[in-house]
């Protein structure tokens, strides 16, 4: 009976709420797990294909772009079709590619496959979802928001520890089909919990569906606006793609192993989790603008850390300080296109900025083993991800300058 009672009442911040976002947070733990696995078996694609470090770092470079392109397509459909239609189809497209990126017999075979499948199929468990989410909050958008997002930090803590052993025994292949059937039983059947309608379109359900939040006015036109986040998005994602793409490989060159880089990506991730979680806390209390500023500034002050620091101990310390810096920057550019722009079009804006994130991290970590290539080390392309950084952080203080008071209005 409580739990019925739970999906009963659905308007904002209600039970109903909460129980949605811990769904979503649970089916963003599986359906992210595409964009971690294949930086855990970097090393071992590198080796089974022979390639050099840049050409191994193209399946993750091809997955980011599917992701990204994924989060503005199926962002769209979120807006017109609802999250569990979204969800199944990407269930559907993850299951379909692990399997056949085990068959792969080359490189580019397993990038293109990487990039169209799994990359498209693990948007859905993102952008498109924190913009579902967003929606059934107004008090604790920013938490809630945070939370779900959390999701994909999870997938990256926990996956790696699971498939190491998998991936040491039996190969990365095997790792790969025990994800497909994952993809499936697991994914599908929760997504028939998010069938229903958003707030605004049960208007009789609900004794509360029209919200009434936090409204931001910039001296800026909603295109200029888009288009400066889009541009900040690549900036501190090319920085933070450096260590968390890089340090299983980094690891391993440093005479570290495979093992101990899955460990440290770990740690980061679970670092990036408490992070969210504080970042959305702080978002709900100081804004959207004011906590990226603060996350990609401490992101920034970690990736000077890691360049004078190779030593085991310092580089795990090093990685918890990233963690703990950089975990609540992307969530926030989902909280200020809800502060700033309108809410009906949550989902396609919501997913340009992730999508801008995405090639982001796809540019960078390309270009962090291209120039490792180059030079024979990774402290270049340190300094380059420290370069694209001071970008993002300019933006954010220029949206600073041109925001006007806030005031609660109807959202």
């Amino acid at each position: 009976m409580a739990i019925a009672q739970i999906f009963k009442h659905s308007g904002l911040d209600s039970p109903y709420s909460w129980a949605r976002l811990l769904i979503s947070l649970a089916i963003a733990t599986v359906g992210s797990v595409g964009m971690w696995v294949v930086i855990l078996v970097l090393p071992d694609v590198q080796a089974e294909f022979g390639t050099d470090r840049g050409q191994a770092s193209l399946p993750f470079t091809t997955t980011m772009v599917g992701f990204a392109m994924g989060n503005m397509l199926l962002g769209r459909y979120v807006d017109r079709f609802g999250m569990s239609l979204v969800l199944i189809g990407s269930s559907l497209l993850l299951a379909v590619g692990f399997y056949l990126a085990s068959l792969s017999s080359n490189i580019w075979q397993f990038a293109l496959i990487q990039g169209t499948f799994i990359g498209v199929g693990t948007a859905a468990s993102f952008g498109p979802m924190i913009a579902d989410v967003s929606h059934w909050f107004a008090r604790r958008r920013g938490i809630a928001v945070a939370t779900v997002a959390c999701g994909n930090y999870v997938a990256g803590a926990f996956w790696p520890h699971l498939l190491k052993d998998i991936i040491a025994s039996d190969g990365w292949q095997a790792a790969y089909v025990i994800l497909a059937v994952a993809s499936l039983v697991i994914m599908i059947p929760m997504s028939f919990l998010l069938r229903r309608k958003l707030p605004e379109d049960i208007a009789s359900t609900g004794p509360v569906v029209q919200s009434t939040g936090l409204v931001r006015s910039i001296d800026l036109s909603p295109r200029s606006l888009q288009l400066l986040l889009a541009v900040a998005g690549i900036g501190c994602c090319v920085a933070m793609a450096m260590p968390q793409v890089h340090i299983v490989a980094y690891c391993v060159d440093l005479g570290f192993g495979s093992a101990t880089g899955a460990e440290m990506l770990s740690l980061m991730l679970v670092g990036g989790i408490v992070s969210r979680l504080l970042s959305g806390m702080l978002a709900d209390i100081v804004g959207g603008v004011r906590t990226l500023l603060i996350g990609s500034a401490l992101q920034c002050l970690a990736l000077f850390l890691y360049i004078p620091f190779d030593g085991l101990v310092s580089l795990y310390i090093v990685s918890a300080i990233f963690g703990l810096s950089q975990g609540g920057i992307v969530p926030s550019y989902a909280i200020i296109v809800r502060e700033y722009l309108p809410a009906r079009e949550a989902g396609q804006r919501v997913g340009i900025v992730i999508m801008s994130t995405v090639f982001g991290m796809a540019l960078g970590g390309w270009m962090s083993g291209w120039i490792y290539d180059l030079t024979g080390s990774y402290a270049a392309a340190f300094i380059n991800g420290i370069g694209w950084n001071f970008l993002n952080i300019a933006i954010m203080v220029l949206l600073l300058m041109r925001t006007r008071t806030p005031k609660l209005v109807p959202a």
